[in-house]
């Protein structure tokens, strides 16, 4: 656990964490996981890592296949494989339990490790985390009906699929599918611009790998429904124009964790630690002063 940057060979891969803030006796570190899928940490790491590690051991991880961390020869991708990953590292370094702090996509393998891994851990807090494509698919189908109107009607494809997924996907072909997932994700275009320009310091870029590999096999119809052995206590966050994931979705995330306190905000998309900093560092800085 010592501070800085550290790559190592863990699960058959090089990854790239960083740690950093301080460490007080017998509290949990507290391990970052970034969205995407694809994305990296450095973002969050910059936003809200000051706030956070003043009373907390922070660990920042990019990914397999993501940021400064290896992508694999093999293309060896998967959400067994990406919990493996977390694992491996809390062997690595020698912690007993930790915290999840998760966003977007992130919120999925946090869900995922506690669910498997419940003993090791302390506390779980889900950031505008995808848990049910299902519902976040139909977010986005609602959204382009409003943006852009008579849109869906779009021949099906020849292999009839009507899913909202596949609706969604035919008719983004007329239109700008860059900026309608900007929409999704940000109240405003100045907070679009304050989250790109604080990834253009970072000097990295989503390739597309992660997420391809994985919405061609276990996204498009990912549900996650192992609630009941989450046995920790979690926060579930929402931004309320989050239509990426979709409020709802967060919502009944929240009802179904045994142990939840759902925080919806008010003036916060996809990034509510970007649009809505301040009460952010406060609520969740509250809650890991909470954890045993």
């Amino acid at each position: 656990m010592a501070s800085g940057e550290h790559q190592r060979i863990i699960n058959e891969v090089r990854l790239y964490y960083r740690i950093a803030g301080e460490s007080p006796a017998g509290r949990a570190p507290v391990l970052f996981l970034h969205g995407g899928p694809g994305h990296n940490s450095y973002s969050f790491a910059r936003l809200m890592g000051p706030h956070l590690e003043k009373d907390r051991r922070m660990v920042y991880l990019d990914q397999r296949g993501c940021g400064r961390s290896e992508r694999p020869w093999e293309a060896r991708y998967s959400l067994e494989v990406l919990v493996a990953d977390l694992e491996a590292l809390r062997q690595e370094l020698g912690v007993e339990r930790w915290v999840l702090l998760s966003h977007s996509f992130g919120g999925t393998l946090a869900l995922e490790y506690a669910a498997r891994h419940p003993e090791r851990v302390a506390g779980l807090v889900v950031v505008s985390g995808f848990s049910d494509s299902a519902s976040t698919f139909a977010s986005w189908k609602r959204e382009l009906e409003r943006l852009h109107p008579g849109k869906m009607t779009a021949p099906a494809s020849a292999s009839g699929d009507t899913s909202d997924y596949a609706q969604v996907m035919r008719a983004l072909r007329n239109v700008d599918a860059q900026a309608f997932f900007h929409q999704l994700q940000f109240r405003a275009p100045m907070y679009q611009q304050m989250q790109e320009a604080v990834d253009a310091e970072s000097g990295l870029r989503n390739t597309g790998e992660l997420s391809r590999a994985l919405f061609s096999t276990e996204l498009l119809r990912y549900h996650f429904s192992a609630a009941a052995r989450v046995t920790s206590p979690a926060l579930v966050i929402g931004g309320r124009y989050d239509h990426s994931i979709g409020l709802e979705s967060m919502q009944a995330l929240a009802k179904s964790l045994p142990h939840a306190t759902f925080l919806e905000y008010e003036q916060s998309a996809h990034y509510p630690y970007l649009e809505e900093s301040e009460r952010f560092a406060y609520d969740v800085n509250q809650f890991l002063s909470s954890l045993p």
